[in-house]
């Protein structure tokens, strides 16, 4: 019945984002479907007054570049299929809206006309930690 409902919800254009799925162990466990428009997803991303870091997990090169533009996300930091690592210090550093000022260092006035981040993506199977950090 679980798997129908979610077969159901995708005939009727809905995009399972994430699970809906069986899982594969003992009992009755399933992933829950988040089963939403990606521009409501990406409202919801930036209808909070924070806006340090973001991440995206796809591979959808569309979603990744709709992820990154402008109408994407608003964070100082936008991550796609990497996680917020607190040391991503090679690019351009700082949150937007209650989370910062856009960039420490200083900014030359024609930026604060912009909006900076600082985009990565790992097309890889890995999740790798910042600066080859690995625990053992």
């Amino acid at each position: 019945m679980f798997l129908g409902a979610v077969e159901e919800a995708k005939k009727e254009d809905g995009t399972v984002v994430y699970g809906g799925k069986v899982m594969d162990r003992p009992g009755n466990y399933v992933e829950l479907p988040i089963a939403a428009d990606e521009e409501e997803v990406f409202a919801w991303n930036n209808e909070v007054k924070q806006g340090l870091s973001s991440n995206i997990f796809t591979k959808d090169l569309g979603r990744i570049f709709r992820w990154l533009r402008p109408k994407g996300s608003d964070c100082g930091i936008v991550n796609v299929n990497i996680p917020t690592s607190g040391a991503d210090t090679g690019g351009a550093f700082g949150g937007e809206k209650h989370t910062g000022g856009g960039g420490e260092s200083g900014s030359d006035a024609w930026k604060q006309y912009m909006r900076r981040s600082t985009c990565t993506i790992n097309y890889s199977e890995d999740l790798p930690l910042a600066q080859g950090i690995k625990f053992q």
